[in-house]
């Protein structure tokens, strides 16, 4: 993958990116964790996992903070954790693979306002910094021109051409900006931590 780290992320705003909608599939591929009760009014906290295991979850550092799951290892540096999570066997573990910046990609998460599993498809746009309370400078996210809903944080994001994961959603953003002409080079945006990103860690992780 292609490493260009020449951008800054906007604050992050509104419930909603892009779009998106309901999906079958996305209820295949991703399931949901809440603490409170998630309604249309929004009470609650609600977000997505990623069966890895029948024992294990992978999902945003951001969620697993605030979800019931018992954690079995936090990212250094980037906002991802796994969680205990009992999975059926059926498809896992999951195939993943590194993506490009041009490939297309398949969203899956959960939605904050509905409680339902949804999805959205896009493009991989640029990698760009998240300075945030979850990711340091150092961990690189990906900006993708794919629509994201509060909710799908953890979620997973797919490699359209062959159907691998290729990352984790930890978020979105309205606008990226150049570092140094402050020009808008996008605007409204998914945010996801690649796979090359995480690689070595999620291995070690497996196999303490």
């Amino acid at each position: 993958m292609r490493w260009l780290i020449a951008v800054t992320i906007g604050c992050l705003t509104g419930c909603s990116v892009g779009h998106y909608e309901y999906s079958k599939e996305a209820q295949k591929r991703v399931d949901m964790t809440f603490t409170g009760i998630p309604t249309v009014l929004g009470v609650g906290a609600l977000g997505s996992v990623i069966p890895l295991t029948p024992e294990y979850s992978l999902t945003a550092a951001h969620v697993a903070k605030y979800s019931m799951y018992r954690v079995k290892a936090w990212h250094p540096e980037c906002d991802l954790a796994v969680v205990y999570h009992k999975n059926s066997e059926s498809d896992l573990p999951p195939h993943f693979r590194n993506g490009r910046i041009g490939d297309n990609i398949n969203l899956y998460g959960y939605s904050f306002i509905s409680a339902m599993p949804v999805a959205s498809t896009g493009q991989n746009l640029i990698n760009t910094t998240l300075a945030n309370d979850w990711n340091k400078p150092s961990c690189v996210v990906v900006a993708a021109n794919a629509g994201v809903v509060k909710g799908m944080s953890g979620g997973a994001v797919y490699n359209a051409s062959d159907n691998t994961l290729a990352g984790v959603i930890v978020g979105y953003s309205s606008r990226i900006n150049d570092n140094h002409s402050g020009k808008t080079l996008y605007k409204d945006v998914a945010l996801y931590i690649p796979y090359a990103r995480f690689q070595k860690w999620l291995d070690g992780v497996m196999k303490s």
